[in-house]
């Protein structure tokens, strides 16, 4: 049984998250940062990082950006490292509450990669909608979001 949850994470998180970024099945899909750059971008006033828990082991983390126009939070990354059993869509949903309570926002926008089937997939079963696409290093990605209330 699941027991997932979200909290905010600390700079101590930062070098699992580096270490969960070079994995397969993940490394390909996201843009991976040195453990500098992650400590470089927890420190910026518009980035929360959040950890994912499964009966209380790390098992991934968020990365959200506010955006200037005080509505929108773009859900920059997910990692999960136990992939296909359902902990990374408990842990979005809960992330869309984060957004909402905690960040008072009401709009979440995320790129993901054309190819990255498993994820369309789920940003599509968890109400994401495309509104646009763009290149990237020679790769489309389609641009989501979602209006939470």
């Amino acid at each position: 049984m699941l027991q997932v949850s979200i909290e905010k994470a600390t700079h101590y998180d930062l070098p699992l998250f580096a270490e969960m970024e070079q994995v397969d099945g993940t490394s390909e899909f996201i843009s991976q940062y040195s453990l500098d750059e992650h400590h470089r971008k927890f420190n910026e006033p518009q980035i929360t990082y959040l950890r994912i828990t499964n009966a209380g082991a790390i098992v991934g983390f968020f990365i959200l950006a506010l955006e200037p126009d005080g509505t929108s939070v773009e859900f920059r990354r997910i990692v999960v490292s136990d992939k296909g059993n359902g902990i990374g869509q408990v842990a979005i949903r809960q992330m869309e509450e984060f957004c909402k309570d905690e960040l008072g926002r009401s709009r979440i926008w995320l790129d993901v990669l054309e190819t990255n089937y498993i994820g369309r997939h789920i940003y599509d079963k968890l109400g994401y909608q495309q509104f646009g696409e763009q290149e990237s290093q020679g790769e489309r990605l389609l641009l989501c979001e979602k209006q939470i209330h």
